[in-house]
């Protein structure tokens, strides 16, 4: 089968992946899933992949198939499955657990002490074909786009998990901020408008994205570039600030808001990452606010995001492109000429 490989970390996106011929998966575990991709959401992880990012957080041998966003239908199972069967169609948890762990034991699927992450330390769904495992598939409802799905298997699980735990510190008067209307951010304004009674203001340096969150529910928009951020949340908020603020950015510039928009008490969400936080402690201290990290989502987030898709609540824009345009999606995103997400269909 086919696959997009890579040899080796480069800053170069243009020519990053090569396309190889490589033997397809099959199953040698009672547990073990083989699906064959019909979507592959690209991500920007997997740019920070070859750039080298998550060498000293994974191990990695080189070459190997990326992506870990995907979708597609079963082709192949071991002897133990019973959640799927050969037909079915799954969307695919990012990681391979054990189940048997503490930390599996207790839902946190991010955190298996035995994890394998398609994309990441093994091989991926930029490719014909994905081997998975049982406690990774998901059955989608009749109806639901295989391919069109593909990118919540990461991007809309993680904007899910972060908004979750920002909705349960926000009641009706409270306000939100959503920094980054892109891949991700797009997806976690519609979580937030449907899972809680906030206002929103979404912040992004592109008008057409701040357009694109008026659409999808948000009522204040700031283009950083043309408006102070901080006063004008100040301003919206009647000098309050942000209950709880959602970074999909993660730069330098992004966390170091929180000191001026975050009210008392409140959190920001670090999602999008490759920036930094410097922030004296005296300033956490005195706003007693908290920066807090977002890894993916849990199995049953994904569940549960998926039936949030299924009754119309998050709709999901994308593009799709074949295996052998993989470069040039690599390039177009760290330039910054995709909106919403890539979908890869093998």
């Amino acid at each position: 089968m086919q696959a997009a490989r890579l040899h080796e970390y480069t800053e170069e996106m243009d020519d990053a992946l090569s396309i190889d011929d490589v033997d397809a998966p099959q199953v040698s575990q009672a547990d073990h899933v083989v699906v064959d991709v019909e979507g592959a959401g690209w991500c920007q992880t997997d740019n920070h992949v070859i750039e080298g990012m998550w060498e000293q957080y994974m191990p990695q041998d080189l070459p190997m198939t990326l992506g870990h966003e995907n979708a597609g239908t079963v082709v192949e199972v071991g002897d133990g499955v019973s959640v799927v069967e050969e037909g079915d169609q799954v969307i695919c948890h990012p990681v391979m657990t054990c189940g048997t762990c503490r930390p599996c034991r207790l839902g946190e699927d991010m955190y298996c002490e035995n994890v394998a992450f398609p994309g990441l330390s093994t091989d991926g769904g930029f490719a014909e074909s994905l081997l998975t495992n049982e406690r990774a598939v998901i059955p989608l409802p009749d109806g639901v786009d295989t391919t069109d799905i593909a990118p919540h298997a990461d991007a809309g699980i993680t904007a899910y998990h972060a908004v979750k735990k920002a909705a349960r510190e926000l009641n009706p008067g409270d306000h939100a901020v959503v920094v980054g209307i892109g891949g991700l951010g797009h997806i976690g304004l519609q979580c937030l408008d449907a899972m809680s009674a906030a206002s929103i203001t979404a912040v992004d340096l592109k008008d057409s994205a701040l357009d694109l969150a008026t659409d999808l529910g948000a009522h204040h928009t700031v283009n950083p570039d043309s408006t102070d951020v901080a006063s004008e949340i100040e301003s919206i908020t009647d000098s309050v600030g942000a209950q709880q603020v959602l970074d999909f950015v993660g730069s330098d510039a992004t966390t170091a808001l929180a000191p001026d928009v975050v009210a008392a008490g409140g959190d920001h969400h670090v999602v999008g990452y490759g920036g930094h936080v410097h922030e004296p402690a005296q300033a956490l201290v005195n706003g007693e606010f908290s920066y807090r990290g977002t890894l993916v989502g849990q199995y049953t987030e994904l569940q549960e995001l998926v039936a949030l898709v299924e009754r119309g609540d998050v709709d999901l824009r994308t593009s799709r492109y074949g295996l052998d345009e993989i470069n040039d999606v690599a390039a177009k995103l760290e330039h910054g000429e995709i909106e919403g997400r890539a979908v890869i269909t093998p």
